[in-house]
């Protein structure tokens, strides 16, 4: 059993920036992807960024040139650096694991964009 446990929430002004950690029980060298979504109020879970066991990564179109995931698999860790952040981001975070056949999920941290 997999455990993913975020941090690095918080709340941030516009144009802000913060950076999300999500760091696994296992390590993350044998996953096949990683990555973040988020949920606002009232909405669905959207995809926000993924990477592979490759290094591939693919991010949704509204945080393309301001968000960026990354990896250190000595730290079993994945980043998420958001940048230029915008009301719209306001949301819960979720780390996510596909392992084999099985997805994981961490508890969430929430991020807020106010003025």
């Amino acid at each position: 059993q997999v455990q993913l446990v975020e941090s690095g929430g918080g709340l941030v002004q516009p144009g802000g920036s913060l950076t999300l950690s999500c760091a696994a029980s296992e390590n993350i060298f044998g996953f096949n992807s990683m990555g973040w979504f988020r949920q606002a109020p009232g909405k669905q879970r959207d995809i926000v960024a993924t990477i592979t066991v490759g290094g591939s990564t693919n991010y949704a179109n509204s945080v393309k040139g301001r968000f960026t995931i990354s990896e250190d698999n000595a730290k079993n860790t994945v980043y998420l650096q958001m940048n230029s952040l915008k009301l719209e981001d306001t949301a819960v975070y979720y780390c996510n694991a596909f392992v084999l056949s099985t997805e994981y999920w961490g508890q969430g941290t929430q991020v807020t964009v106010s003025s």
